[in-house]
């Protein structure tokens, strides 16, 4: 795992949760057959309550790691909530708060409309540059043109897929299209669901060409997750570079990440029953 100072070993000690997390990190490197060369990390304070015996810190830990897989070099960032737990006698501890991507509200998903659209004969390029120049500017921000979700993944998603060129329609209607308005816009924009089945049947504006594996992807792309395999679609990325074997190296909102490996097996919300959806995007 290369040179990990004392002081992160210990951290990522703390309790079972970080042991699980740190074990799942490790294991996939293995996997890859990568190393963390270095581990960099700032925390930022986001609340604080007190309470008669206790108090809550609640922080997040902005990570960095230097990567090396073969002969290639690269940074992978990631932004990891904890709280730091302390009692009025002194004692204290540290709890990893990671928060499973979960978009998917109440018992009923909305289901999107799809309709069959004249084509346009005028043709749009997909700008995969700056779709991904957008992904990396705003991975750990929030662009105040638009809306903050709490779960905002998708979102930031459909922000990267605009900047990119892609054409918004079927305004007022939520179920229709894909779309963002001053003061609403469609499931397809912001929930994970909606914007996998909206990718998988769009004939119109952007459109999500499904493919087989993981490396037939490339900067620009887009990768949907069914964490539990329920088809109840959870989370969304957008692939930014490629790794050393070719596979892919993603950005995404909710707990922020930057060049995270695409498979997520070192997330609290993976499971053995997951699944994926990988689509090429295009503008017809």
């Amino acid at each position: 795992m290369g040179e990990i100072t004392a002081y992160w070993q210990d951290f990522f000690r703390q309790n079972k949760a970080d042991q699980d997390w740190w074990h799942k990190k490790k294991t996939l490197c293995k996997k890859r057959e990568a190393q963390i060369l270095k581990i960099r990390g700032k925390g930022i304070v986001l609340s604080k309550r007190s309470y008669d015996t206790s108090r809550n810190t609640g922080y997040a830990v902005h990570l960095e790691y230097l990567m090396k897989q073969g002969d290639f070099f690269y940074t992978e960032e990631q932004i990891v909530p904890y709280q730091l737990l302390k009692k009025s006698n002194g004692e204290g501890r540290h709890q990893y708060i990671e928060k499973p991507p979960a978009e998917n509200t109440g018992n009923q998903l909305p289901v999107l409309k799809q309709e069959n659209i004249k084509q346009s004969k005028r043709q749009i390029e997909y700008n995969r540059l700056e779709a991904v120049k957008y992904a990396e500017r705003w991975w750990n921000s929030f662009n105040p043109e638009y809306r903050r979700f709490e779960d905002d993944c998708t979102n930031y998603i459909s922000q990267c897929l605009r900047a990119g060129g892609g054409p918004m329609w079927g305004e007022p209607v939520r179920e229709r299209g894909w779309w963002y308005g001053k003061d609403s816009w469609s499931f397809s924009w912001s929930v994970a669901h909606s914007f996998r089945w909206y990718l998988n049947g769009s004939e119109r504006g952007i459109r999500g060409v499904e493919v087989e594996q993981p490396e037939e992807l490339n900067p620009g792309d887009v990768i949907c997750y069914d964490f539990e395999g329920d088809d109840r679609w959870n989370h969304t990325t957008i692939v930014v570079a490629k790794d050393a074997d070719n596979m892919p190296l993603v950005n995404a909102h909710t707990n922020n990440s930057r060049n995270r490996y695409w498979s997520y097996e070192d997330s609290a919300a993976w499971t053995p029953e997951i699944q994926y959806k990988f689509f090429r995007i295009e503008i017809s």
